[in-house]
């Protein structure tokens, strides 16, 4: 039995590059759930304490619904968003849905 996978993906951004990279992620969440059928969620976030900070929580059907995420055209939009806009990744992490 394949076992959810959620990603949660933390961002800095500046004042400056705060709403372009927050458009690419809004894009990139709409093609992801609309796009891809291993993608059961894509909630784009940001802290009230944080304000150049932009978190993406993901959920797929899977390690390999992931792995298909990183090679749509979307994603590579977004890629090459966080390159030109010199996005710090902050940390992205992997979890196991364990209940419900």
């Amino acid at each position: 039995m394949v076992t959810p996978l959620t990603v949660i993906a933390e961002f800095a951004t500046t004042s400056e590059t705060f709403e372009p990279f927050l458009e690419m992620c809004r894009f990139d969440a709409e093609r992801s759930v609309g796009d891809e059928d291993g993608c059961l969620e894509f909630v784009v976030l940001t802290p009230e304490d944080q304000p150049d900070t932009i978190v993406l929580y993901e959920v797929y059907t899977g390690r390999p619904a992931f792995e298909a995420h990183l090679k749509t055209p979307h994603f590579e939009k977004f890629a090459a968003a966080l390159r030109d806009l010199k996005i710090e990744e902050r940390s992205v992490r992997f979890f196991a849905r364990r209940a419900p």
